[in-house]
């Protein structure tokens, strides 16, 4: 029976349990709503993220500040993408840390940065270990983007 079962592994004609999250489908049905198919944004209303999600997470200092934003939320008034957006984004902590990872490594494949920068579990973790205010987040955007511009 393992033999068998190792084969349908092989030959994928079995998921195992431990198969990544479809970081798609898990995007659609968490930022798709308001961020729209593909991270294209809505004119505004929500800022893009395809093409700048890659660009930001770069950097050691943008990965952070992007996990931040998804752990703890984001309010008030954000330029991007060449235009300004005044709202409030919501905190994703209760969305597992591998499936935060997969939201943002998806859209990091968006751009044009290649190989795409990928986002960790681990990188998810310790943000979520360090829990901050909105606000905070907002400075964190200021300083991120006084050393390293965002598109």
């Amino acid at each position: 029976m393992k033999k068998i079962l190792t084969l349908a592994l092989l030959l994928g004609a079995v998921t195992p349990a431990f198969a990544a999250p479809d970081s798609q489908a898990l995007y659609g049905a968490n930022c798709g709503i308001c961020h729209q198919g593909g991270g294209v944004g809505a004119p505004g209303q929500f800022p893009p993220l395809a093409n700048r999600i890659d660009k930001i997470i770069s950097t050691p200092e943008g990965k952070k500040y992007v996990t931040e934003v998804l752990m703890n939320g984001l309010a008030g008034s954000i330029d991007a993408a060449g235009a300004t957006y005044v709202g409030f984004m919501p905190s994703f902590k209760s969305l597992s840390d591998d499936d935060v990872a997969a939201i943002l490594t998806y859209l990091s494949s968006l751009g044009n940065t290649k190989p795409a920068p990928v986002v960790s579990a681990a990188d998810v973790a310790a943000a979520r270990a360090a829990p901050m205010p909105s606000s905070a987040v907002a400075a964190a955007r200021k300083d991120l983007n006084a050393a390293h511009p965002l598109p």
